[in-house]
């Protein structure tokens, strides 16, 4: 091979080493910065873009991956890349110890959603972006966690990743990153402190449930009570409308009866006035003699007492035959 070929060849093979490096293929949801000379030229799309080898340089961004080792372990590792992933992302912090306003010892494990929404402040602003969005969240949450009481702290969760998530989207945004949501994981107070919380929960569960009892007893009673008194009320209207309607049953029997003699002494006075005789005799008389009736009924009556005007009786008597001769007569 003559010398020109061969150099012909390497040329070819400069030019088409030189094109290949020129080309760079990003990615749907990433993109990468271009330097010129160690200065910023522009912010490649996804898809294919070319460049200016040995001229244009792509800048790298540290960034920090989470993986699993042989025993099962998470380790951080950290290395610098070249593309930026613009997909919102998770980071999951180890847990860290922070005290609240009632000097409690607490450990708190949290988890951050945020996105990069300006890669050239991402890398231009901040030196180590995952470093320093981690150490913003630690300060942040021991600031937050400050404020409240333990009591407070495990029953406003959603009150403690508001403030985060406001505190930490305010402070990252001059570096190009858009902090979408912050949730507690975890919050894990002291053994003892746990204990007592338990032994704290019994003690109103216990409350609670002697309160109901208590409550149930009460309504039990006064339903009893309520049911006894409806009962008496029901009862002594009964024997009201009972005792009314036996005097109206009463009343009314006395009054036919009274009816049925009226007319029946009308009768008896209209037979003896056509006699000529006397009635006002007649019916002393009758009394005299149902008088009589009564008091010799008893079963163990054995004296007989006539009444003093037993010859009045007599006479009324014999009153009587006469009338009832002289109709006879007649």
């Amino acid at each position: 091979m003559n010398p020109t070929t061969l150099i012909i060849i390497l040329v070819a093979v400069f030019v088409i080493i030189f094109a290949a490096s020129g080309f760079k293929i990003i990615q749907q949801a990433e993109t990468m910065i271009i330097e010129r000379l160690g200065k910023y030229n522009r912010t490649l799309k996804s898809g294919i873009n070319i460049i200016w080898p040995l001229v244009d340089k792509p800048r790298q961004i540290m960034w920090r991956f989470r993986k699993t080792d042989v025993s099962g372990e998470d380790i951080i590792i950290s290395k610098l890349i070249s593309k930026v992933d613009l997909r919102e992302q998770v980071y999951d912090f180890p847990r860290q110890n922070v005290i609240t306003k009632d000097n409690v010892t607490i450990e708190i494990d949290a988890l951050l959603y945020f996105q990069i929404t300006d890669p050239m402040k991402a890398i231009y602003e901040i030196a180590n972006l995952p470093d320093a969005i981690e150490k913003l969240t630690q300060t942040t949450l021991r600031n937050v966690i400050g404020e409240l009481d333990l009591d407070g702290c495990l029953v406003s969760r959603d009150t403690i990743n508001s403030k985060l998530r406001t505190i930490l989207d305010e402070a990252t945004d001059k570096w190009g990153v858009k902090v979408n949501r912050v949730e507690l994981q975890d919050i894990t107070p002291p053994k003892d402190i746990q204990e007592a919380m338990e032994k704290q929960m019994r003690a109103e569960r216990s409350r609670r449930a002697a309160i109901l009892t208590a409550e149930g007893e009460k309504k039990a009673k006064i339903l009893e009570a309520e049911g006894i008194k409806e009962s008496e009320i029901n009862k002594a209207e009964g024997e009201k409308r009972s005792k009314i309607l036996r005097a109206e049953g009463e009343a009314e029997a006395r009054l036919k009866v009274a009816n049925a003699e009226a007319g029946a002494i009308q009768k008896v006075t209209e037979a003896i006035k056509l006699s000529d005789g006397d009635p006002s005799n007649y019916l002393i008389a009758i009394r005299y003699i149902d008088t009589l009736k009564d008091m010799t009924s008893g079963k163990d009556n054995k004296i007989i007492y006539m009444p003093v005007e037993t010859t009045g009786v007599l006479s009324s008597l014999g009153g009587i035959k006469e009338m009832l001769t002289g109709n006879k007569e007649k």
